[in-house]
C-alpha cells in the first residue's frame, strides 16, 4: 500500500517536473522573441538565437517523449522570434509555416506515399498474406541473430531510397523480429542505420542523383569539365560514417554484443519476451498491430506480391518518367534516373501495390470488396501521428531556415578551415545542421554550394585536378556522412521518425537507444576518417582502421544478453 503511494507520488512529481520544464524552456523562447523583434532575422547578421528553436524542440522531446509537443513549441517558438511576439508567432506557425510544409509538392508527395503504403500493410495483414509471411520466413530466420540478419541484409537490398527502405523493411521484418524476441529498438535501429547510409552509397538511387545535381552549378562555375557522376562514385570510400555505420552493424550482429540503452533493451525482449517498454508510446496504431496478432495466415504471395509491386513500380516508374523528360536519342542510366521523378515513382508503386494486394485478396476469396477497403482505411489511420510528426519536423525546417541556423553554423566554421581540416570541420558542420533541422538533404543544399567553391580556393590547383584530389573528394563525402551522421541523432529528422514508426517503436526510445551506437561511429568516421585524409593516409588504410577499431569497441565494451 505504502509502496503504491509511493509510485503514485513520483508519477505525480515526474509529470511536474514535465510540465515545469516546458514552461521555462517554452517561456525563455518567447523572452527572447520580444527583445529581439521581427527585424533580427531579416538582415545580414547571424545571431546565435538562431539555434535556439530546434534545441528547444530537441530538449522537449528528450525530456517529455513528446515529439510532435516538442517540435510545435519549437515552431511556435521560432515564429515568434520572427515575427516579434507569441500571438503572431502562433498565427504564422499554424497559416503560413505548417500551411507551408503541407503544400509542398515533395512533402505532400511523400506523405501520400506514407499513407498510401500504410493502406497497402493493413491489406495484407487483413488477409493475412503478412502472417503467412512470417510463418515461411520462420523456418529459416530461426534464431534471434539469423532473424537481425535478415533484417539487415533486406535493408541493403532495398537500396534506391531510404523511405521506400524504410517503411518496406520495418514493416515487412517487424513480425519475424517480434517472434525471435528482438526490440523494437534494435528493429527501429537497424532499419534507420541502412535506408539512408544505403541508399547515399548506392550508385543509382534518389541519393546519388540528389548530390551529382548539387555539383553541377558549383562545377559549372569553376569550368569544370568531369562529370559530376564520376565525382560521385570516387567520393564513395570516403564516406566514412555510411560506410562504418553498415560494417558496425553486422559486426554488433555476428558478434552478439550490445552497449548502453541499447543492451538494456535487447536484455528485457530476450528474457521477458517485452518487445517495447512498459512506458513505451509506440508510433503506430496498436490496435492495427493486436489485429495482425491474431489474424490466420494465408499465402505468403498474399503479401509477396503487393511488396514486389512496390519495388518493381517504383523503378519502373524511374525510368518512364526519366525517359519523358530527356529529349536525346539514346540516353543512359545514369541521366535517366537524374531526370525521374522519384516522388510520383514512389506514390505510383504505393498506390499500384494497395490495388494488387484488394485485388488478390477479392480475387482468393479472402476478403470482400467492403473489408478489404475497410482494411486499407485502417492501415492509412496507422500512419496518421507519423505523418503529424513529420508535417511538424518539416516545418521546424522551414523555420530554421527564415532564422539562418544554418548560416550560422557555417559562419562560426568558416574561419577556422584550411585544406588539412577542411573534411574534418565540413563533417562537425553538416552534422550540427542535420541535427538541428532534421533533414540530410536540406544539409546538403546548403553545404556544397558553400563547401565546393571553398575547397576550389583553399586547394589552389586548377579546377579539374581539385575534384580528382583526396581532400576533395574526403570533403564532399563528409557533407553526405556527416549529414547522415546528425539525422540518425536526431529526434526531430523525418528518416528518424519513420523508421520509429515503421518499426512500431517509441520514437524517444528508438533515438535514446540509437545514439550511442551512431557517435561511437561518428567520433571514428571524424578523427580516423576525416582527419586521417587531412594527414594524407591512403583511404583503405583508414577503413581496415575504422573496421579494427569498431571490432574493439563491440567486442570489449560491448556485453553479451545474459538470460537468467
Amino acid at each position: 500500500m505504502i509502496q503504491s503511494g509511493f509510485n503514485f507520488l513520483a508519477m505525480k512529481l515526474q509529470k511536474l517536473i514535465k510540465i515545469l520544464s516546458i514552461l521555462s524552456i517554452v517561456m525563455i523562447g518567447f523572452a527572447l522573441a520580444d527583445d529581439l523583434g521581427p527585424s533580427s532575422f531579416n538582415s545580414a547578421s547571424l545571431t546565435w538565437l538562431s539555434i535556439w528553436p530546434p534545441v528547444i524542440a530537441i530538449i522537449l522531446a528528450l525530456v517529455t517523449h513528446e515529439a510532435h509537443l516538442a517540435l510545435f513549441m519549437g515552431i511556435w517558438v521560432g515564429a515568434s522570434m520572427i515575427s516579434g511576439n507569441p500571438l503572431s508567432g502562433l498565427t504564422s506557425s499554424l497559416d503560413t509555416y505548417i500551411v507551408g510544409s503541407v503544400t509542398d509538392h515533395g512533402h505532400a508527395s511523400i506523405l501520400i506515399f506514407t499513407l498510401s503504403f500504410g493502406g497497402l500493410i493493413g491489406v495484407i495483414t487483413a488477409n493475412g498474406g503478412m502472417k503467412g509471411a512470417v510463418d515461411v520466413a520462420g523456418k529459416y530466420a530461426t534464431s534471434n541473430r539469423r532473424s537481425q540478419m535478415a533484417t539487415a541484409i533486406m535493408g541493403l537490398v532495398i537500396f534506391f531510397d531510404d523511405y521506400a527502405n524504410t517503411l518496406l523493411v520495418g514493416n515487412m521484418m517487424r513480425p519475424f523480429t517480434d517472434k525471435a524476441r528482438i526490440s523494437r529498438e534494435k528493429l527501429s535501429y537497424l532499419v534507420d542505420s541502412t535506408a539512408a547510409p544505403v541508399a547515399s552509397l548506392a550508385v543509382i538511387s534518389s541519393w546519388s542523383v540528389f548530390q551529382m545535381s548539387l555539383l553541377e552549378a558549383p562545377y559549372k562555375q569553376f569550368g569544370v569539365t568531369v562529370n559530376p557522376y564520376f565525382t560521385f562514385i570516387q567520393s564513395i570510400p570516403f564516406s566514412f560514417y555510411c560506410i562504418l555505420t553498415l560494417v558496425f552493424i553486422f559486426l554488433n550482429i555476428v558478434l552478439k554484443k550490445e552497449y548502453g540503452p541499447m543492451h538494456q533493451a535487447e536484455t528485457r525482449a530476450l528474457t521477458t519476451g517485452k518487445v517495447l517498454s512498459d512506458t513505451a508510446k509506440p508510433l503506430s496504431d496498436p490496435s492495427m498491430i493486436e489485429a495482425a496478432q491474431s489474424m490466420g495466415s494465408s499465402h505468403w504471395s498474399n503479401a509477396f506480391i503487393p511488396v514486389f509491386m512496390v519495388v518493381a513500380v517504383t523503378i519502373g516508374g524511374l525510368f518512364i518518367t526519366g525517359m519523358r523528360s530527356l529529349d536525346m536519342a539514346n540516353p543512359n542510366i545514369r541521366d535517366i534516373i537524374g531526370a525521374s521523378d522519384p516522388y510520383a515513382s514512389l506514390i505510383w508503386g504505393a498506390s499500384f501495390s494497395g490495388i494488387t494486394a484488394i485485388g488478390l485478396s477479392i480475387g482468393r476469396k479472402i476478403l470482400t470488396l467492403e473489408k478489404a477497403l475497410d482494411a486499407w482505411v485502417a492501415g492509412v489511420r496507422s500512419m496518421m501521428m507519423a505523418c503529424i510528426i513529420l508535417v511538424l519536423a518539416w516545418t521546424i525546417g522551414s523555420v530554421c531556415k527564415d532564422l539562418k541556423t544554418a548560416e550560422y553554423l557555417v559562419s562560426i566554421s568558416s574561419n577556422i578551415l584550411s585544406p588539412a581540416m577542411l573534411p574534418f570541420i565540413t563533417f562537425i558542420t553538416a552534422a550540427a545542421i542535420s541535427f538541428s533541422t532534421g533533414s540530410s538533404w536540406a544539409t546538403m543544399s546548403i553545404l556544397v554550394p558553400v563547401v565546393v567553391p571553398m575547397a576550389m580556393h583553399l586547394l589552389n590547383m586548377s579546377p579539374n585536378a581539385t575534384v580528382e584530389s583526396p581532400i576533395f573528394l574526403a570533403t564532399f563525402a563528409s557533407v553526405l556522412s556527416g549529414s547522415v551522421f546528425g539525422d540518425h541523432c536526431s529526434p526531430i529528422s523525418d528518416t528518424t521518425i519513420l523508421s520509429s514508426t515503421a518499426s512500431a517503436s517509441d520514437h524517444i526510445d528508438h533515438v535514446k537507444t540509437q545514439m550511442p551506437y551512431a557517435i561511437t561511429v561518428g567520433v571514428l568516421a571524424m578523427t580516423v576518417g576525416c582527419l586521417g585524409i587531412g594527414f594524407g593516409f591512403p583511404v583503405w588504410i583508414i577503413l581496415l582502421v575504422g573496421v579494427g577499431i569498431l571490432f574493439c569497441v563491440i567486442q570489449f565494451i560491448g556485453k553479451p544478453i545474459e538470460l537468467s
